[in-house]
């Protein structure tokens, strides 16, 4: 078996499953042969499998959606400030 806490390259993530798609072999033992914990591979069948060629993105990179999410929280409080500024300087400007 690998170290713990390898990195592994998308290539050999996707050739992994492939692997296991194609092979016959079941995910247990395409992972002792690769030496890849078998928690690893199942996790890399079920990424690919629910976002096709979107898994496997890479560290510090997010999928499409998660990313637009963060977009728009960091939106949502600009907004959120600015209103908060706008209603001070009201009170401000509304007392004689």
């Amino acid at each position: 078996m690998m170290a713990t806490g390898q990195t592994y390259d998308k290539t050999l993530k996707q050739e992994a499953v492939q692997l296991v798609k194609t092979s016959g072999k079941s995910q247990r033992q395409v992972a002792e042969d690769l030496g890849v914990a078998m928690s690893t591979l199942s996790r890399w069948c079920s990424e690919l499998a629910t976002h096709g060629e979107q898994a496997f993105v890479g560290s510090g990179h997010l999928q499409p959606e998660a990313e637009e999410m963060r977009r728009l929280r960091r939106e949502n409080e600009t907004l959120r400030q600015e209103r908060d500024v706008l209603k001070k300087a009201l009170a401000i400007f509304s007392h004689p």
